[in-house]
């Protein structure tokens, strides 16, 4: 029966697909961030090289898919096949430099990336407790330091036991894993697992070989030694229906013991947002409510005099800031990367791992896009403080945040072309994205000032005195840089264990995908930053310090800065990154995302604590 339904597979198979391709992406590191194309190493290369299309995400991350020699036929079973021959003639510079590359990525941990039928090829091993680990990337090999102690995956095999040598994976087992379609009602079959186990054969010639044999060592020090590599594989193929080509990648993600931490983020930040909130309910329908009807019934001027607290200033409390003309471009680009956040995570951020590249294109092209609510809430903002300069302030709604970006973005690229690596974005792309930006971005953010500029000036409660109010001496909490600097300590503490794992997927090249559970702290931080600015921001009314305007924006955007601590500490605790210019660029990329995230979580902060300060002083009588 079972020889009956293997050939109903394989012929119905044939109709449809009978060849099975690996494409195999770039090799990256956890010990560098430069990645590399397949072919910068002196691997088996295709005879004729295609490569699939290319969205705008998947270059900018830097992936780079293209054919490889590797081909099957479905259900074929194929032991110590081989692939090809790479010599290495210690008389000839290209051998030997072609040679200490690969000793280099072997020394580095860089790691293979093949896909089948859009899938990551995956090397499962064990670890503790039981548990099996499931990684979409397989070493180029391993490396035995001179004191004898295997590094990385030479721990695996007892028999890398020579110092200072090198081992390289040169063979391959494939084990493709299919649903088979004969009992449903679809024909032919759907493959939904690939997995591998890398292992070093030394082969004598491609006639004799050997999988079986000891490994391939390449000596760190005899260099007059020919080395030949001869690279392998053995495939073989497996039905199984339990699992449905829907669910195929639940095995890889299953193997990722995350979601209990993920839940423990959570409640921990829910936590932080029921205190948060109870204080807000307490100055909102205590405190607030018995100021406000204490005021109202005021009637003479010596009851007057008597007054205390935020209802002094109420004559200074919109006084306009100064370099409004800043803040209004902070808040406008602010506004920009809100709602793109917004719309990319709770519309997109469901999208299945296998569209690569999707989620960072979409969110490019809705930057894009957005550039009209950026110039609107600029120059509304803008005008609302009073100023006239409306040119300068779209200007610098199109240009200062971006360009800085840019400019940031553009060196470390000219850092990655230095280096020769995968990542560095090609001359075309980079012309791309400046006609993205100055031909759709730039129009679309003077159509939105032009309405904002228009519109009238945002209208307060209260007027404001032509003479400034003496602010009085302040407590140390109630000084500005100590609220600041404890305003971001709250909303942080609902994100680094989130931002633990987002560190992770971007330099530990792990998969990242569980984008329900960073919606909804992205919600949370929504509210914290609310909340935490709106409680600092009634104090400081209430120690007749008006100044409100810049503190609710640096107050929840403080946030930001224990962001780059944390990454700082990232890098020297987590990370083994070395070399100058892979440190560059991580500091180059990690000062991007802060930029980013400070005027996103500034921005938050400002628009509740302006609606705050409206609302308390709007239903207070003032004469």
């Amino acid at each position: 029966m079972l020889y009956v339904e293997s050939f109903y597979v394989l012929f119905h198979f044939f109709i449809f697909q009978s060849d099975i391709e690996v494409f195999v992406n770039r090799l990256d590191s956890v010990e560098s961030v430069l990645p590399y194309e397949y072919d910068a190493f002196d691997f088996c290369q295709n005879d004729t090289e295609r490569r699939p299309s290319e969205n705008l995400g998947q270059v900018l991350f830097g992936e780079r898919i293209e054919s490889s020699p590797y081909k099957f036929a479905f259900n074929k079973h194929e032991a110590c096949t081989a692939v090809c021959m790479k010599p290495y003639d210690p008389k000839d510079k290209s051998s030997v430099d072609k040679l200490s590359f690969i000793k280099k990525g072997i020394l580095l941990n860089y790691q293979h990336h093949w896909i089948i039928d859009n899938m990551p090829v995956t090397w499962c091993y064990d670890v503790e407790d039981g548990q099996k680990f499931c990684n979409p990337g397989f070493p180029i090999g391993c490396f035995v330091t001179q004191d004898g102690h295997p590094k990385d995956a030479c721990v695996i095999n007892s028999e890398f036991n020579k110092k200072n040598t090198y081992y390289v994976f040169n063979h391959v087992d494939i084990l493709i894993t299919y649903h088979s379609g004969n009992k449903e009602e679809w024909e032919g079959a759907r493959l939904v697992a690939a997995k591998l186990e890398p292992k070093s054969y030394n082969h004598a010639d491609l006639t004799h070989l050997n999988c079986g044999g000891p490994p391939m060592e390449i000596p760190a020090e005899d260099k007059e030694k020919k080395v030949n590599i001869i690279y392998t594989y053995s495939v073989t193929f497996a039905v199984n229906h339990k699992v449905k080509w829907a669910s195929r990648w639940d095995y890889i993600l299953e193997s990722m013991p995350h979601t209990n931490i993920q839940w423990f983020s959570i409640m921990n930040s829910l936590v932080i947002v029921l205190f948060l909130s109870g204080m807000v309910a307490m100055i909102m329908l205590r405190t607030l409510h018995k100021d406000i009807a204490r005021y109202n019934q005021i009637d003479s001027a010596e009851d007057a005099q008597e007054e205390f607290g935020w209802k002094l200033v109420h004559g200074d409390v919109f006084r306009p800031p100064r370099k409004g003309m800043l803040l209004s471009v902070f808040l406008g680009q602010g506004t920009q990367i809100f709602i793109m956040t917004f719309i990319t995570l709770s519309c997109l951020g469901f999208l299945s791992p296998a569209n690569r590249g999707a989620l960072m294109t979409c969110a490019v092209v809705l930057w894009v896009l957005l550039g009209t609510p950026a110039g609107y809430v600029s120059a509304r903002m803008y005008k609302t403080f009073g100023g006239e300069k409306w040119k300068t302030n779209v200007l610098l709604t199109c240009f200062l945040c971006p360009g800085i970006v840019f400019i940031d973005f553009f060196l470390t690229n000219l850092i990655l072309w230095a280096e020769g690596s995968s990542a560095a974005m090609p001359f075309g792309t980079l012309v791309a994205i400046l006609a993205m930006w100055f031909g759709i971005s730039v129009p679309l953010t003077f159509v939105g000032a032009y309405f904002g500029f228009k519109k009238r000036p945002i209208d307060h409660p209260v007027r404001t005195n032509q003479i400034p109010r003496q602010i009085p001496e302040q407590s140390f909490f109630t000084k500005p840089l100590p609220g600041i600097v404890m305003g971001g300590i709250l909303p942080f503490g609902c994100i680094f264990i989130q931002l633990f794992f987002i560190l992770n997927s971007i330099w530990s090249h792990q998969m990242y995908y569980m984008f329900g559970f960073l919606f909804l702290v992205f919600i949370i931080l929504l509210i914290t930053c609310s909340e935490a600015t709106i409680l600092l921001c009634y104090f400081h009314l209430c120690a007749e310090d008006y100044h409100w305007w810049w503190r609710s924006f640096l107050t929840s955007g403080f946030t930001a800065v224990y962001f780059f601590v944390y990454a700082v500490h990232y890098f020297f605790s987590k990370l083994q990154i070395s070399g100058a210019a892979s440190t560059i660029l991580y500091f180059g990329y990690t000062l991007i995302m802060v930029l980013i995230f400070f005027l996103f979580t500034g921005t938050i902060g400002f628009f509740a604590c302006f609606w705050f300060v409206n609302k308390i002083y709007s239903v207070v009588k003032v004469d």
